[in-house]
């Protein structure tokens, strides 16, 4: 379930998983926040925590300093993940589904299964994903919601048109969220159902080379 989740985020919703500077309170409307979405806060603290998450999971390993450096822009791409995360919520709250405890750990056993076992998942998710073991369970559950929401709109997600159609519901989603996110990650393009690039004045490096005489 994880795979078919992942293959939709990177292929179509395009969900990367990468780190960045740390992060102020600029440019959103409430002071320690993130993001802001639907009214409510994803915190900056929040983000810092899974982002240690991810690198102390990635300490624990061999690969750790290719691991780190493969994941170089992690703290806006863990932006980027729980906003979208947010974004399906709303979809799946739209139309009155939701994923039960019973429907995670069955779907987390299954995904465990496939992998070759608990920790082999983790690896799996940690070394693609830079998905934090604790942070699983509730990637299943939106891959869950996801798939729910699909379903209800008769949308195959194997399918180019059936992806093109569970977009369009997200996009919708994220519109009517109102998302705003600091700068310092970027722009969140409900279009395209990812962060841009922001390119402030005051984010520019602080030297410069001199101009020559």
């Amino acid at each position: 379930m994880l795979r078919r989740r992942t293959a939709l985020s990177v292929a179509a919703v395009a969900a990367v998983l990468l780190t960045a500077p740390l992060l102020t309170s600029c440019g959103t409307p409430h002071a320690g926040a993130a993001a802001v979405v639907g009214g409510e806060q994803i915190t900056v603290e929040s983000v810092q925590a899974k982002v240690a998450a991810v690198r102390a999971a990635q300490e624990k390993t061999p690969q750790a300093a290719q691991l780190i450096e493969a994941s170089s822009d992690l703290q806006r791409n863990v932006v980027h993940r729980l906003v979208q995360n947010e974004v399906i919520e709303r979809a799946a709250g739209d139309i009155g589904v939701s994923a039960t405890r019973r429907e995670i750990q069955t779907a987390r056993a299954a995904s465990e299964r496939q992998a070759g076992g608990k920790a082999a998942l983790e690896a799996q998710l940690l070394q693609t994903y830079a998905m934090a073991p604790a942070d699983i369970d509730d990637s299943i559950r939106t891959d869950l919601l996801m798939q729910k929401v699909a379903a209800h709109y008769g949308a195959d997600l194997q399918t180019p048109e059936g992806q093109t159609e569970l977009i369009k519901v997200l996009r919708d989603a994220s519109k009517k969220l109102g998302i705003d996110v600091n700068p310092r990650y970027g722009t969140w393009n409900s279009d395209k159902l990812d962060l841009d690039v922001t390119k402030e004045p005051w984010l520019r490096e602080v030297s410069r080379p001199s101009a020559q005489a």
